[in-house]
């Protein structure tokens, strides 16, 4: 049996043809160009006169147009192909036709670039595709490329042409060899990449989530998002578009892998460097709010440098709840550089330091002695915090209430407004001392209206300590005996609840304090006593000392 031409190739026309494939097929084409007339239109065939003994039986479809009209008509002359088994074909000998015009023009300088084809059909040698005028080509399976040949009819392709055989009229495409051309170009492209330690302009192809795909030279590679800004990991959206122009810098090339990382920030001078020798702390600068947090928000200096301002920093306010109560997003403001590290690229400011500060706004309007109006900001075991204009001052419990069995945290909510005097103002600690008892006469104050010093008067133990006995003389007034004090009396005789009396020896209505004494009592008796008995002759010495002892 002959072989078919058309499957005789060279091995350096063809790389890695399947040669058996081929051969396979070239058994099966028994076809026959012809020409041939219409003799009869018989149901969905034409039979059609081929000079044979029988005539070939050409289907209707072949001869009519997208609706259904017959361009030919009986004793028309066609072009036609014998398939064998009596059967022919109009589009066969036209798609032969066109294969036959192709192979005449065809210029392997012009054609040297590849072609655009659709997969058609397929068989076991490989698949059948035509451009877009309708040339057919075949593409071996060896040269097809695919992975997977299961889904490609009816799909696209870029292919070369790589062999033209006139005498079968064959046309032959290679996909796999722009392929393998266009690794050897990527490879070349990549060690020319890889070995170049210049800066690059690439495209971005692709922004993810964690980076950018960017094009350099035909090779893609990855700059991550950690190497945008010299500010650390950015969003990379928020700053590019897909097709931009960056430049870039290689980093590193893992072989392995395939995988090549890019750098921006390496392909632009580190601004670090221009500001480690040109700031100090104490200087003042513009930047510009780029992020707010919960803790703060971070500025941008303009030369892709952030700096961060701590909540703490942003007001003298120590209430402070969000940042955003005080700036904005995209708002220019002053700082003050507080911290700068440039090895670790740290840099701290405060928008603070440049306000007034409220102390001395403070002392500008008040002094010790007034009486002002503030709110509770916050209460304490031993006291509360009382805001007046934008500083804080502190009422102790003691100089809450003259009733010493009372606590802030028990008077005073949070959120209350308060009448109390500045007590003490105190320049080198910052401290405000507040009063509110000082605003009210105190419980001594009240008792002195009634009594005088001398006075005997009587009270009940309240406490004894190694120092003297405490006495209830009245609701919130004590008064103290100081053990010097309790002349020819005796402490361990004495009793809490025990009746007691003694002389007023001194007030203090302003610290709400009483001393009695029980000396001063026996002798201001003894004074009587005398007096007495220099007043009635009558009575004698015994008698007066009688009368003392019932």
């Amino acid at each position: 049996m002959a072989v078919n031409k058309s499957v005789q190739f060279k091995a350096d026309d063809i790389d890695d043809v399947d040669f058996a494939a081929m051969l396979e097929e070239s058994f099966k084409k028994t076809e026959e160009d012809s020409e041939g007339t219409i003799v009869e239109i018989r149901g969905d065939e034409a039979l059609v006169d081929i000079g044979k003994k029988s005539e070939g039986r050409l289907p209707l479809s072949e001869i009519t147009d997208a609706k259904g009209n017959l361009l030919y008509n009986v004793g028309d002359t066609i072009k036609v192909v014998i398939t064998g088994r009596g059967v022919v074909s109009h589009k066969k000998a036209l798609r032969k036709e066109k294969v036959k015009a192709f192979i005449d023009a065809y210029d392997p300088e012009k054609f040297a670039e590849p072609i655009d084809v659709k997969i058609v059909g397929k068989n076991k040698g490989g698949f059948v595709a035509t451009d877009a005028n309708g040339v057919e080509f075949f593409l071996p399976k060896t040269q097809s490329g695919f992975k997977n040949s299961n889904d490609i009819v009816g799909k696209s392709y870029k292919v070369k042409i790589i062999k033209v055989d006139k005498d079968e009229q064959s046309i032959v495409v290679s996909r796999k060899k722009l392929l393998d051309e266009d690794r050897k170009k990527r490879k070349e492209a990549l060690l020319g990449i890889v070995d170049n330690a210049d800066v690059m302009e690439g495209t971005i192809k692709k922004i993810t989530t964690y980076g950018m795909f960017v094009d350099v030279g035909g090779v893609d590679g990855l700059v991550h998002y950690s190497e945008i800004s010299y500010k650390g990991p950015v969003n990379p959206s928020s700053i590019y578009k897909e097709g931009d122009k960056v430049l870039v810098k290689v980093m590193s090339y893992d072989n392995e892998k395939r995988h090549l990382s890019l750098s921006i920030k390496a392909a632009t001078p580190d601004p670090w460097d221009e500001i480690k020798d040109g700031l100090e702390v104490g200087d003042t600068i513009k930047v510009i709010v780029s992020n707010i947090e919960p803790y703060g928000a971070f500025v941008d200096l303009g030369n892709d440098i952030e700096g961060f301002l701590h909540i703490s920093e942003i007001s003298w306010d120590k209430n402070i709840k969000n940042p955003k109560d005080h700036i904005t997003e995209g708002e220019e403001i002053d700082v003050e550089v507080i911290e700068i590290d440039a090895k670790d690229r740290r840099l701290r400011v405060s928008l603070k330091n440049l306000l007034p500060k409220p102390f001395d706004e403070f002392k500008s309007k008040f002094k010790e002695g007034d009486v002002v109006k503030g709110v509770v900001t916050t209460t304490t075991a031993f006291g509360a915090f009382v805001r007046i204009g934008c500083v804080e001052g502190l009422l102790h419990n003691e100089d809450a209430s003259w009733d010493r069995s009372q606590k802030c945290k028990d008077i005073f909510k949070v959120g209350d407004e308060i009448e109390v005097k500045i007590s003490k103002i105190d320049d080198k600690e910052q401290k405000i001392s507040l009063s509110i008892k000082e605003l009210k006469q105190s419980p001594v104050g009240e008792f002195a209206k009634k009594h005088n010093i001398g006075e005997a008067i009587k009270g009940k133990i309240r406490d004894i300590k190694d120092f003297g006995v405490f006495v209830e003389l009245g609701e919130n007034v004590d008064a103290l005996i100081r053990k010097e004090d309790l002349g020819n009396v005796d402490v361990a005789t004495l009793n809490i609840g025990d009746d007691i009396e003694a002389s007023i020896a001194f007030i203090d209505e302003k610290k709400n304090r009483i001393r009695l004494s029980i000396r001063q009592l026996a002798r201001a008796k003894e004074r009587e006593v005398l007096n007495e008995i220099n007043s009635d002759d009558k009575m004698t010495l015994g008698d007066i000392i009688k009368e003392q002892l019932k």
